[in-house]
């Protein structure tokens, strides 16, 4: 287990490394945007530099300063486990930011766009498949998908498509252009290495009902469903887990299923749609 979250917590560091490459080598320097709270961060940065004469607040001090409030919420409203992993990537992204020159590789804005996506998509898309995330939008997101009930995705569009306006208002509309490739290509890379916002439906089955249910409300913020299970080889009665996730939260109830009945069966399929409220009662 220790070897396990050793390789995760590396794995977050690097995707950190790469978010910050993508930015100071690529995005910065072209006045191309990244997504979410980062984007939010890097705009920031470029107005008050720009238009106010204040260079010493870089975006990675906005970034961090930006993410507090939103992991704290994230703490109690997410869980535990999934926000320690994000407050290890939003300080090391942060780190990197600050610490890393800003250059410029290219005078070509659209290769910046380009490969500045394809970079933070790598990074993000990594972070993401191995249970954590870079903080910032993906859990205000979460949090709303479920008090609304409405798919996460539509949250970013939101947030993305203001970043986009401002690109386009603050500086000229070919950057708004620009930050919108850079979006589509750093959304296209994640999907390819880890679809983050499906909904997973998980069966377990288990003759450890009781402290099942403790340790995933532990860990995660889940409504689950018992029901009576009997196996048809042995007739001996057990319990049947049922309860709906997003990707996000896969890698950490797979971790506590292991600890409490590494012998419980266990079903995940994909769910197309669910009515009522996502979240925990």
């Amino acid at each position: 287990m220790f070897m396990v979250e050793t390789k995760r917590i590396i794995i977050v560091i690097l995707g950190a490394l790469l978010n910050a490459i993508s930015l100071n080598f690529f995005l910065i320097g072209a006045n191309v945007y990244a997504s979410g709270f980062t984007g939010t961060a890097q705009l920031i940065s470029s107005f008050f530099n720009d238009f106010i004469g204040i260079s010493f607040i870089g975006t990675g001090i906005l970034l961090l300063i930006l993410n507090v409030p939103v992991l704290i919420l994230g703490w109690f409203k997410v869980g535990r486990g999934f926000t320690i992993y994000s407050i290890i990537s939003v300080l090391f992204s942060s780190l990197f930011l600050e610490f890393l020159p800003i250059v410029n590789l290219s005078d070509d804005i659209i290769l910046n766009a380009v490969f500045g996506g394809v970079i933070a998509g790598v990074g993000i898309g990594f972070t993401l498949k191995h249970g954590a995330s870079t903080g910032g939008m993906d859990i205000i997101a979460m949090i709303l998908s479920r008090m609304k009930d409405k798919p996460i995705g539509n949250y970013f569009l939101v947030m993305n498509g203001i970043i986009i306006v401002l690109a386009g208002l603050l500086y000229e509309p070919e950057n708004a252009l620009y930050t919108m490739v850079t979006l589509y290509v750093s959304t296209r890379v994640i999907d390819a290495i880890h679809t983050r916002h499906e909904k997973v439906t998980v069966m377990i089955i288990t003759l450890k009902a009781d402290e099942l249910q403790q340790a995933i409300h532990k860990q995660l913020v889940r409504g689950i469903t018992i029901l009576p299970a009997k196996g048809a080889y042995t007739k001996d009665d057990k319990s049947m887990l049922y309860l709906v996730i997003t990707r996000y939260e896969l890698y950490d109830l797979e971790k506590v299923i292991t600890e409490v009945d590494p012998n419980a069966f266990t079903n995940i399929v994909e769910t197309a749609g669910i009515y009522g409220f996502f979240r925990r009662d």
